[in-house]
């Protein structure tokens, strides 16, 4: 089979799928192929290069074509259902955020920025304030699942740890994470609220009920 940058991506991705981006290595993924490392420097002339392409097939998956919001559809919604989609883009691979952080020039991903944007500006946003809009939320996102698949502290970490001193110390943060994970409530649903409450703003938030 030709060797070709799509060939190549799609190794590279498994790759990523089956040892996380430090395991993405030019001789591991030329082994993969059955070539030399040399030869990948003929589609990809270093590492950045292939990662920004791990990127826009990552994205690809969720946006193999981005379109803009229904006339009738409130820029809110399709903002919130444009993070959802970006979140599971990079939940459905290894070190998926780690890959769009790092990946300063995925087409993408600037084409997704541009198409909100353009988005909330055509709905009369002005354009300062719907780049910050939209700045906020696309790296909330990525922060966020970022967070996520670094993966809660393991046995090891917690060692030592005295967690009845750190929730005597921190009584509000404690509370505030038992209220807010009643049961059936998720990390789903906390990005959600997050994500409302980035575009809606505070005022948008259900106060306490007297």
């Amino acid at each position: 089979m030709a060797l070709d940058k799509q060939r190549i991506v799609t190794e590279a991705v498994a790759l990523l799928d089956a040892e996380g981006l430090d395991g993405v290595t030019t001789r591991k993924l030329a082994a993969r192929l059955g070539v030399q490392s040399p030869t990948l420097y003929w589609h990809f002339p270093n590492k950045a290069a292939l990662v920004t392409a791990i990127a826009e097939a990552i994205l690809d998956q969720q946006f193999p074509e981005l379109e803009p919001a229904a006339p009738q559809e409130p820029w809110q919604d399709w903002l919130i259902g444009l993070a959802g989609r970006l979140r599971r883009a990079l939940l459905a691979h290894p070190d998926g955020a780690r890959i769009i952080a790092v990946s300063q020039l995925s087409l993408k991903m600037a084409g997704i920025s541009e198409l909100a944007m353009s988005t909330l500006v055509g709905r009369g946003i002005p354009l300062r304030q719907a780049r910050l809009i939209v700045l906020t939320v696309l790296r909330f996102t990525v922060g966020y699942v970022l967070e996520e698949q670094t993966g809660r502290p393991g046995a090891e970490a917690l060692d030592g740890f005295d967690m009845a001193a750190y929730a005597a110390a921190h009584p509000t943060v404690m509370a505030g994470v038992t209220e807010y994970f009643q049961p059936g409530r998720t990390v789903d649903d906390l990005f959600r609220d997050c994500v409302e409450l980035i575009v809606h703003g505070p005022a948008a938030q259900p106060g306490p009920t007297s």
